[in-house]
């Protein structure tokens, strides 16, 4: 059997240890990507449903708009505050994962405030709506 000589172990815990930062890295700039990218497409569609109520002069479409675009902005700040929970697991310093944590509680409360906002604007929209078909319901015929 011929002598094997195993590296030392401290150069093959540096070596897995920095393969590990680099699949984590790229994760991260995967993930801001896609929160990246679903913003634009929020823009893209918010932008689109926009033009299309001015030009068919519906004001009222609006709140449905803001609703669209806030549910595309909520979504990426899903994937951005995944991107930063990536970060922490390679933070260097003290320093950066409190950056990130500030970070990471800025993101959350908008979230939550967006959220909270569509919530209440989707049920604005829904009691719209039966009020509405309840006053044609009443009209005579």
């Amino acid at each position: 059997m011929p002598d094997v000589t195993l590296p030392p172990v401290s150069s093959a815990y540096t070596q897995v240890e920095e393969a590990v930062v680099h699949v984590v890295l790229w994760l991260k700039l995967g993930a801001e990507t896609v929160g990246a990218g679903i913003i634009v497409l929020g823009i893209v569609v918010g932008g689109y449903l926009f033009v299309k109520a001015l030009a068919s002069r519906r004001t009222a479409d609006f709140t449905a708009i803001r609703l669209t675009l806030a549910r595309y902005l909520a979504l990426a700040l899903e994937f951005q505050l995944g991107a930063d929970i990536l970060s922490t697991t390679i933070a260097p310093s003290w320093e950066q994962i409190g950056k990130l944590g500030a970070i990471a509680v800025i993101r959350t409360a908008l979230n939550f405030f967006l959220s909270r906002e569509m919530k209440d604007e989707h049920r604005a929209a829904a009691e719209h709506h039966v009020q509405r078909q309840a006053r044609q319901h009443d009209q005579p015929e």
